[in-house]
């Protein structure tokens, strides 16, 4: 197990008692947040059945009526049915996201097929996605452990000190156009066919028996319809979903006054309480979205399911102050590029320029 798998998985279990909820606590008492959290922990099979019923299926019945429209209406309406698919597409990639988590059904081994199918339908591989979920949720807001599950995000120090060419890479990869133009493709499309030798082996296995399975699945459709017809269908759904489930992990843990530590100072309790945003979202979108805008609870127990996140927070009183974000706000953090650990805020790029008015002539800026 690597240094990162290990950190996570000890996080978790471990109980962390750096934090408002257990600071009298030591590594081997647990902390009080665990009881506050232990009612909502349990998966049921009716409810997770019904999110199946609502997420799944209609997401295969709108994608066949798709490909139905292609050849008896016109194009305007399979553009249009791409909208509702690629909200089900969503709530279908929440159910697999819960999967990975062991928190959507009350069986491990139903667990595991679910998320295995609701995989494939995201183009996800399993056991891979898991693993880099977990550290990401072992490590998020820690400045000594980024760069697994989560986004390239350097410090004001980092970023000043960099060579140019890398200051415009970081500058290009933040910015809206790359992060939620290529970025949609690249995370729910792309980035998951592919595998390295720094992987455990489990984790290649999965990547690579998900992009055979995916290669015969979508093979297959291209011979029933043709290949034109599985773009024409599946790109607008893919770029829509991805869009909106690359803008939500990024709000989930960028905007201004969120939580970064390092060291002893980091607290696991703190981070998924300061670190992330409850993104109160109108409806139909909570529904579309499996409720995950309640990001703090669940960075808190990834043991509780989507379908009692809400009630979560609603009944405890530590969730109160937590850092509350709207659409609008969220929209807004999109500015958001650097961290500055001193003034414990993320800031933007004209306060980047601001903050380097003393740095020497021979940094070329950008």
């Amino acid at each position: 197990m690597g240094r990162q798998e290990a950190d996570a998985v000890r996080v978790i279990d471990a109980a962390p008692q750096l934090s408002p909820l257990s600071k009298t606590g030591s590594a081997s008492t647990r902390p009080a947040w665990r009881d506050s959290m232990a009612p909502y922990e349990h998966s049921t099979w009716g409810r997770g059945l019904l999110d199946v019923a609502t997420s799944i299926v209609p997401y295969m019945a709108l994608s066949v009526l798709m490909y139905v429209s292609l050849g008896e209406l016109s194009y305007w309406a399979t553009l249009a049915l791409a909208i509702p698919t690629a909200g089900f597409l969503m709530r279908t990639f929440i159910v697999f996201h819960d999967c990975t988590h062991g928190s959507f059904l009350p069986s491990r081994r139903a667990n595991l097929w679910i998320g295995r199918l609701s995989g494939l339908l995201a183009f996800q591989p399993f056991a891979n996605w898991r693993h880099t979920h977990a550290v990401h949720h072992g490590t998020a807001g820690d400045l000594d452990r980024r760069g697994t599950g989560d986004i390239l995000t350097l410090t004001l120090d980092e970023y000043i000190a960099s060579p140019w060419r890398k200051r415009l890479g970081y500058r290009l990869f933040r910015n809206p156009l790359v992060m939620f133009g290529i970025g949609p493709l690249w995370s729910l499309m792309l980035g998951p066919r592919l595998w390295s030798r720094s992987m455990r082996p489990r984790q290649r296995r999965s990547v690579i028996i998900t992009d055979l399975v995916l290669a015969v699945l979508v093979g297959a459709i291209c011979w029933l319809v043709g290949w034109q017809e599985w773009l024409l269908v599946q790109m607008p759904t893919a770029i829509l979903a991805g869009t909106a489930g690359v803008w939500l992990f990024y709000v989930q843990h960028q905007f201004e006054e969120v939580y970064w530590e390092s060291g002893e100072s980091w607290g696991y309790a703190d981070a998924a309480l300061r670190g992330s945003s409850y993104l109160k979202l109108p409806q139909p979108f909570r529904f579309f979205t499996g409720n995950i805008g309640i990001h703090h609870v669940h960075h808190l127990s990834a043991k509780v399911p989507n379908y009692n996140l809400q009630r979560a927070h609603d009944e405890n009183p530590i969730f109160r102050d937590v850092p509350v974000l709207s659409a609008w706000d969220g929209a807004v953090a999109v500015r958001l590029k650097v961290i500055d650990p001193q003034a414990g805020r993320l800031l933007t790029w004209s306060e980047v320029r601001a903050r380097r008015a003393g740095v020497p002539a021979a940094l070329p800026a950008l």
